[in-house]
């Protein structure tokens, strides 16, 4: 019986797969079996004992049902995992755990689950980043109005808009790669971290362990890898949930029936209402908005899971039952969703341009007072010029560069060929050129594998 949605309604079957109960039970084994075969390599049990154990160390011979019924029994997962595989493995299933405390397996198993799930986030980061980069680049010049305390400011470009999401989409795989270094570790040194139940052979024993696995040994722990690296994680995890929110977000109100600039894609036989049939509801960008209020909730628990009680409690454990598997599963489906809302983006260009001259030129209220001081005017003098202008034409209700002509100062500074140029699409700066840096950057990041 599927009770949370992550279970039937969100996330991709790779990432889910990644997360499901036989999957886990088989990263608990995968270390179990490294431990084995590096206890073989020093000489601390037969190699064919390690042989047998890493056969068996398989949900083909170690069921989650069996592992289960264990649990029900004596009341302790891992030690359920230990004697099923030694059950399985007959007189070599004393070798099993050799050594090992819970947490050594547990936290190895876990770094294993992370990086292939970081692995598919990656992917549709740079995925993501593709997209971004062809609308940065088709829409560079794609004159839009600017809205500051969403009110209309001066004129920018979607160029600019997407160069912006896509600088900081690149960012977040920057950040992905720092962030491997320091949370894909494992442990293998007992009860309180000193490695005195594997003898003196202890950080050989990790090194081979963690080599096996493609990991590297933590620096230092107690019982546990310290929680800070998951807090950092499920802050990452929620650090891009925030970028997708604000795509989604923007998205979302440049759909805005009195907006409407773009749009998110709508299929055919897509129903918006279930009373209004005229209704094109942006739910995949609400969809994103939403899923990500539960990420930023994740990163309080994950940070109250750093302080714990000597070299260890129990209390972070459930709650990475919870929010590892859900954070990425949820950051799973906010990043597919936002590749097809992007990929299939629907402009309005029509809306655009209406919206851009909506106000009778006072947007052009800044130009326009940079051309008084570029003539002598004080800078201030003439803000105050223009601000009584452009509030004199907002009453009326009439152009501001029409009012701008009936000011006999304005007039003496400014020839009528210098009013004529105060068009929109002449006030973009140095839009474009903005828009190739960030491109030119992230292509070079690209080269690097970045």
């Amino acid at each position: 019986m599927a009770v949370h949605p992550i279970d039937y309604r969100y996330g991709s079957e790779e990432m889910l797969r990644i997360w499901d109960e036989e999957n886990k039970l088989q990263r608990l084994l995968d270390v179990e079996a490294a431990l084995a075969r590096a206890h073989a390599k020093v000489g601390n049990i037969p190699e064919e004992s390690a042989r047998v154990i890493s056969e068996r160390a398989n949900t083909k011979y170690v069921t989650v049902e069996r592992v289960k019924e264990i649990e029900a029994e004596i009341g302790h997962d891992i030690m359920a995992v230990v004697r099923a595989l030694s059950d399985v493995c007959g007189e070599h299933g004393k070798y099993v755990h050799l050594g090992a405390t819970s947490n050594d397996i547990i936290d190895t198993a876990n770094a294993l689950l992370i990086r292939d799930s970081l692995d598919i986030i990656e992917k549709d980061l740079k995925d993501l980043r593709s997209i971004l980069k062809e609308l940065a680049k088709k829409h560079k010049y794609t004159v839009c109005i600017g809205r500051t305390h969403g009110q209309h400011a001066v004129p920018t470009t979607y160029g600019m808009k997407f160069a912006l999401w896509l600088d900081e989409i690149q960012r977040h795989i920057e950040r992905l790669h720092q962030l491997k270094e320091r949370v894909l570790v494992g442990k293998m040194r007992g009860a309180v971290g000193t490695g005195a139940s594997f003898g003196d052979r202890a950080l050989e024993i990790e090194r081979l362990v963690m080599e096996d696995l493609g990991l590297k040994p933590a620096r230092i722990t107690n019982q546990i890898v310290q929680r800070d690296v998951y807090a950092e994680l499920v802050f990452f995890l929620a650090l891009v949930a925030s970028t997708l929110d604000k795509i989604a977000l923007e998205i979302r109100n440049l759909q805005r029936t009195e907006i409407l600039e773009v749009s998110e894609p709508f299929g055919k036989k897509q129903v918006g209402s279930s009373t209004m049939p005229h209704k094109r509801n942006p739910v995949r960008s609400e969809k994103v908005s939403g899923l990500a209020r539960v990420l930023y909730s994740n990163v309080i628990p994950a940070l109250l899971n750093n302080p714990l009680w000597h070299e260890r409690d129990l209390t972070n454990s459930s709650v990475e039952r919870v929010i590892l598997p859900e954070s990425f599963v949820l950051l799973d489906e906010m990043l597919k969703t936002t590749k097809k809302i992007l990929r299939d983006l629907e402009f309005f260009p029509e809306n655009i341009r209406r919206n851009l001259y909506m106000t009778k030129n006072l947007i052009m209220a800044e130009p326009l007072m940079l051309k008084l001081a570029e003539r002598g005017m004080s800078r201030q003098e003439a803000h105050e010029l223009i601000r009584q202008l452009a509030m004199k034409a907002f009453r009326e209700g009439r152009d501001l560069l029409e009012v701008a002509r009936e000011s006999e100062v304005i007039m003496r500074c400014l020839s009528e060929e210098d009013l004529e140029s105060l068009r929109p699409e002449n006030y973009i700066g140095k839009a474009g050129e903005i828009v190739d840096s960030v491109i030119k950057y992230v292509e070079e990041m690209e080269k690097r594998g970045l």
